[in-house]
C-alpha cells in the first residue's frame, strides 16, 4: 500500500512516500517514476539485509533497521530482532518501503509533519535516522536491568542452571544489537553533515555505542564468573570424595589383608585379633585427620 505521508508546497519542496507490504506493480511503478535503480528495488524484498548506504547516480539508498518491541524474550538473531526499513531518497522526494507498520514512521509523521516542525528534506532524513537509533535505547535499558539481577545472582550458592542460558540470549543480543549499530555508522557518516542535527544522532549512536559496549563487556564477566564458581562447586565436591576416600584407602588395605582366607594366617587365631584390628582402624584415621588439620586441608 502506497501512502503520501508529505505532498510538495509552497513550504517544502520534496515529498514523503511510504509504502507497506508493497506489491511487485507497486514497486513497479516507483521504480519508473522516482528513476529507482532495480538492484535496490530487489533489495527492499529480501528481509535479510543489514544496514548499509548506497548512492546511484542522483538516488541514494539505504537500509535502516529498527528493534522490534514485539521479538520474544528469546529472540537473538537479526531477523527476530530487528525490523527493516528501506528508504530512497534525492532532490525532491523520501520513499520510505518496509512490510510491517513501523511505529518509527508513526512517530515521525505525527511528531514532525504532522505539527509542521519539518523545515526541509534532510531534516526528515535525520529524524528517522535518529528515530531508528533511539528504539536500540529501551532494550539496552532492560537488557542492563536483567544484568544486574544477574550480577547479584551468580554470587549465590544456588545459582539456577538455567542462568546460564539466558545469560547466553543476552550476550547473543547485545552481539546483534552492537554488529547493527556498528554498520549504521555508514548511513551516519554518509548522510550527516555538519550541522545540529547530525552532532545530534552521533552523540546519540555513541551514546549507544557506549552503553551496549559496557554491557558486553558485563556479560563475558558474568560468564567468567559463573563457569568459574561452577568449577570450583565442582572442584569443592571432589575435594570432599578425596578427603574421605583417603579415609578409607588404609581401612580397605587391611579388610584385603585379612580377607585373603589363606590357611596360615596366625592373626586369624588370635583371641582379640579382632578388637586389635579395630582399634587400629581407628588409630589409622585419627592419624590421617591429625594430619589433614595439621596441612590445613580441613
Amino acid at each position: 500500500m502506497v501512502k503520501n505521508l508529505k505532498s510538495k508546497s509552497a513550504e517544502s519542496d520534496f515529498e514523503w512516500i511510504d509504502v507497506v507490504n508493497p506489491t511487485a506493480d507497486e514497486l513497479n511503478h516507483l521504480s519508473v517514476q522516482y528513476n529507482l535503480h532495480p538492484v535496490f528495488v530487489q533489495d527492499c524484498l529480501q528481509p535479510e539485509h543489514l544496514p548499509k548506504y548506497e548512492l546511484m547516480d542522483d538516488v541514494a539508498f539505504m537500509i535502516i533497521r529498527v528493534y522490534d518491541q514485539l521479538a520474544s524474550q528469546d529472540a537473538d538473531t537479526i531477523q527476530e530482532l530487528t525490523r527493516k526499513i528501506a528508504v530512497f531518497y534525492s532532490k525532491g522526494f523520501i520513499i520510505t518501503i518496509h512490510r510491517t507498520d513501523q511505529s518509527v514512521i508513526t512517530e515521525v509523521k505525527e511528531k514532525l509533519v504532522d505539527a509542521g516542525k519539518c523545515t526541509s528534506m534532510e531534516h526528515l532524513l535525520n529524524k528517522l535516522i535518529k528515530s531508528s537509533l533511539l528504539t536500540y535505547e529501551a532494550p539496552a535499558h532492560q537488557l542492563t536491568t536483567q544484568l544486574d539481577f544477574f550480577e547479584s545472582t551468580v554470587f549465590l550458592a544456588d545459582t539456577p542452571r538455567l542462568m546460564l542460558k539466558d545469560l547466553y540470549h543476552i550476550k547473543r543480543k547485545i552481539d546483534v544489537i552492537k554488529r547493527l549499530l556498528l554498520l549504521s555508522r555508514e548511513i551516519v557518516d554518509n548522510t550527516q553533515r555538519n550541522t545540529p542535527y547530525s552532532r545530534d544522532i552521533r552523540d546519540c549512536l555513541l551514546k549507544l555505542d557506549t552503553m551496549y559496549d559496557s554491557m558486553r563487556e558485563n556479560t563475558s564477566h558474568l560468564l567468567n564468573c559463573y563457569f568459574s564458581f561452577t568449577s570450583q562447586r565442582t572442584n569443592e565436591v571432589m575435594r570432599v570424595l578425596t578427603i574421605f576416600s583417603v579415609f578409607f584407602m588404609p581401612l580397605t588395605f587391611i579388610v584385603g589383608i585379612y580377607g585373603m582366607n589363606f590357611d596360615y594366617m596366625p592373626e586369624l587365631k588370635m583371641k582379640y585379633g579382632y578388637p586389635v584390628v579395630m582399634a587400629s582402624m581407628v588409630f589409622i584415621i585419627i592419624g590421617i585427620f591429625a594430619w589433614f588439620k595439621r596441612k590445613k586441608w580441613l
